[in-house]
Parts: C-alpha cells; sequence; structure tokens
C-alpha cells in the first residue's frame, strides 16, 4: 500500500514539474513576443495590441501575466538574461586592457541599450516596484561582474583590492543613469557620449592606479587644483 502512495505521489510530483516547466516556457515565448510587438508597434503599445501581434486573445496574456506590470517586468528581465547581461559578460571577459578595456565596456552597455529604444522606453515608462527591482537586480548583477574583473586585475598586479566593488557599483550606476538620460533626451551623440564617459571613467582608475589602489595613499598624497591647459589661460 505504501509503495503505491509513493508512486502516485511520484507521478503527481512529475506532472507538477511538466507543468511549470510548460508554463515557464509559454512565458517565455510570451515575453519574446511582446518584444517583438514593442519592436513593431513602438512603447505605446497596449496589451491588445500586444495580443493581435502574437496571435493570441488578451485572455491568454493575463493567464500568464497579472497586468501589464507584470508583463513590463517580464519583459525587462528577458531583456537583461538574453541581451544585457550576457553582452557585458562578453565585453568583461574580453583580452582588451587598459584604455581600451574601459571604452569597450561602456560602449557595449550604451549600445546595447540605444540598440533596443522602444523595449527600453516600454519598461522604463512604468514605474512599478518589480520593474524597478528587475532594473537594480540586472544592474547589480553587471556591478558584481565588474568587480570580480576590477578585483582579478589588481590583485594580478598587487594592488589594494578594497574599494573594488565600491567602484564597480559606482561605474555601473554612473553609466546606467547618464545613458538613461541620453536616451531621454539625445543631445549628442552616442559615440560622444560613450567618450565623455569613458573620459570620467578612465581618469578616474589612472588616479587608483597611482595610489595603488590604497586608501592610505590617497588619504595622504597632496590634492592639487588640475592645472588648466594654456590656451585657456590665455
Amino acid at each position: 500500500m505504501a509503495q503505491q502512495t509513493s508512486s502516485v505521489a511520484l507521478k503527481t510530483d512529475g506532472r507538477k514539474k511538466r507543468w511549470h516547466r510548460h508554463k515557464v516556457e509559454r512565458r517565455n515565448e510570451l515575453v519574446d513576443g511582446t518584444l517583438e510587438a514593442i519592436r513593431r508597434r513602438g512603447s505605446n503599445v497596449s496589451m491588445d495590441e500586444i495580443a493581435a501581434e502574437i496571435g493570441v486573445s488578451k485572455t491568454v496574456l493575463y493567464r500568464y501575466f497579472v497586468d501589464k506590470n507584470d508583463l513590463t517586468t517580464a519583459v525587462m528581465m528577458r531583456f537583461a538574461q538574453t541581451t544585457l547581461i550576457p553582452n557585458m559578460a562578453s565585453a568583461l571577459s574580453s583580452n582588451l586592457d587598459g584604455y581600451e578595456l574601459t571604452r569597450e565596456i561602456i560602449r557595449v552597455y550604451v549600445e546595447t541599450v540605444a540598440s533596443e529604444p522602444e523595449p527600453y522606453m516600454f519598461v522604463m515608462a512604468n514605474n512599478s516596484a518589480s520593474k524597478s527591482k528587475a532594473v537594480a537586480d540586472s544592474e547589480q548583477i553587471i556591478a558584481r561582474m565588474l568587480g570580480v574583473m576590477l578585483r582579478h586585475r589588481m590583485a594580478e598586479v598587487g594592488m589594494d583590492t578594497g574599494g573594488a566593488a565600491a567602484w564597480a557599483f559606482h561605474t555601473v550606476g554612473g553609466v546606467q543613469l547618464a545613458t538613461h538620460s541620453w536616451m531621454s533626451n539625445p543631445r549628442i551623440s552616442s559615440d560622444e557620449l560613450i567618450d565623455y564617459l569613458t573620459m570620467l571613467s578612465w581618469s578616474a582608475l589612472c588616479g587608483i592606479v597611482e595610489v595603488g589602489g590604497s586608501l592610505e595613499k590617497f588619504r595622504q598624497s597632496p590634492h592639487p587644483s588640475p592645472v588648466l591647459p594654456r590656451q585657456l589661460l590665455d
């Protein structure tokens, strides 16, 4: 009797796992369809238009997503998981070094976001807490990857790595906010944005290297104001 009960439990558990896997796969298919609908119809696309583009009824969408906020969050997570994070991981693991690596990391982030303006605006127009958490989670993943890379490269040359995490989060947060502002009001080209952000990040990294990453050396060093180029003084 106990063996029969165990067999029934296993079958029930197997069905639950298959249903869960089917639900996840179907949800991903609907998110991918939503992304295509947004690309074709723009960031102001409605749930009715999304359903029509995918070829399902709106009822089907609401079977897998609580509301548009839930769908928006899923779109952000899907974009981060399939595009943004893989692209950043590739840039961070490249064989580039120094200035070229700094610019490449920034370029990949800016161009990945800029290549998807409609999905980006669709997500950012939503102010739900779940969307904000999805954005923050993707930023944290990227910042942690950057922190690991910084710590590894600094340790290789004997630098103090104590500030690696703080610098990584500062860099990712700054680049994300600057890119968001630029996407909302692009007054300069993407190349100019990339180079301005690289100018700031590279200058900061040079300062860190000069003191070997050491907070004590930084505190003990003099901090004179920078000398202006002669042409600006004339």
